[in-house]
């Protein structure tokens, strides 16, 4: 009989321990996980920001003023404009 309490002694000991192990292990998978979905918001606010700015950068007036206050770049003269037609496109 002794040792038949011993043995289920062993199991429960046993039992208990891997009881302990995988509570810990899905509380530390937890922790992770949420840890994730933070980094994933912070991404999201992040990657709208640039969206945004990238929308500001590509604004025409923006390119525009950046062309002829920089760049020194200019509208030419209409009559040194030339329009080339696309082959094949019928003549207007």
């Amino acid at each position: 009989m002794a040792k038949l309490n011993l043995l289920l002694l062993a199991v429960l000991v046993a039992c208990a321990l891997g009881l302990v192990t995988s509570q810990h292990k899905a509380r530390k998978l937890f922790s992770d996980l949420e840890r994730e979905q933070v980094r994933s918001r912070d991404l999201d606010v992040e990657y709208g920001r640039l969206q945004l700015e990238a929308s500001t950068w590509g604004l025409h007036a923006r390119v525009e003023k950046v062309a002829s206050g920089t760049l020194g770049m200019r509208s030419p003269d209409p009559r040194r404009v030339r329009v080339v037609p696309r082959p094949g496109a019928p003549a207007q």
